[in-house]
């Protein structure tokens, strides 16, 4: 069995650890971050939001210490790139640079291939705020944790998925968030708002349209019409608005399904981020 970890999920609006391994026992708590700790996925405070977490870690009667962390995709650009083989490092930092471009020294460019064995040399590259790295890692030291590694949550949650190619809508938070996978690779992540009162159906196909445009433009290609819309929400959608968005975006509307080898009792929806981390394959 392999050992333990803890993952601590700053992404959204709601504090979130889970320790665990895929298969195995899963403990999970969430709560409130404390007023102005945190504002949109971005840490404000660290020594208020790390007090924060150092209770719900009591709370959830967490033993590890050694955190994996979730960041927002608000504090960072991301990009998947395919290169021939051959192609010198030199060339592909300078292609990287000019599609991630540092606007300034705060910010920090990362890259790792992924998708081996297909003929061609893919890069998944990720441009940072250094500071709000800092800040997510000053958090976890005041909740007397030692933070290992901060990942997006569009990379976490790609993991945990089931489905090689799908778009997962996540309905959890506000603002809503579309991200699109492909081979079990985040390509691009979106956030948009609905109001209340409006045609829902018709304001959440408006939210997805730009994940697919920016698929067929970057691809040439459009994306795989029997690749689901997986929803991630409190509570399901109404079987006639699943119903409407499918026929307006012209792919399967379904809820998200629950991950591999997470047991029936983990709360899989809110949890899910969390799920993505444990099931890294590197600590």
């Amino acid at each position: 069995m392999p050992a333990s970890r803890l993952a601590v999920d700053l992404s959204g609006t709601t504090l979130r650890v889970l320790e665990g391994t895929p298969g195995g026992v899963m403990r999970c708590g969430e709560g409130a971050p404390p007023p102005g700790s945190m504002d949109h996925g971005r840490v404000v405070d660290p020594t208020l939001l790390g007090q924060a977490l150092r209770q719900l870690v009591a709370r959830t009667e967490i033993s590890g210490n050694r955190a994996l962390i979730a960041a927002s995709d608000a504090i960072a650009s991301f990009r998947v790139l395919n290169f021939s083989t051959g192609t010198a490092d030199e060339d592909i930092e300078a292609e990287l640079k000019r599609q991630l471009p540092q606007q300034s020294d705060r910010m920090s460019l990362r890259r790792t291939d992924v998708l081996p064995g297909r003929g061609l040399r893919t890069i998944y590259a990720v441009i940072w705020d250094r500071g709000q790295v800092q800040a997510m890692a000053e958090t976890a030291r005041h909740a007397g944790l030692e933070p290992a590694v901060v990942e997006l949550k569009s990379l976490c949650v790609a993991r945990a998925i089931a489905a090689p190619s799908c778009i997962l809508l996540d309905m959890t938070g506000e603002p809503c968030e579309a991200v699109l996978i492909d081979e079990h690779v985040p390509r691009v992540s979106h956030v948009f708002t609905i109001g209340s009162g409006g045609d829902l159906p018709t304001e959440l196909a408006a939210g997805l349209r730009p994940v697919l445009t920016f698929y067929r433009q970057s691809t040439g290609a459009e994306f795989p019409a029997e690749s689901p819309i997986l929803v991630r929400a409190d509570q399901m959608l109404p079987t006639l608005t699943a119903t409407r968005l499918e026929g307006m975006i012209g792919h399967p509307v379904g809820p998200l399904p629950q991950p591999p080898r997470v047991r029936p009792e983990v709360r899989f929806v809110p949890f899910l981020t969390c799920i993505g981390l444990v099931m890294r394959r590197r600590q």
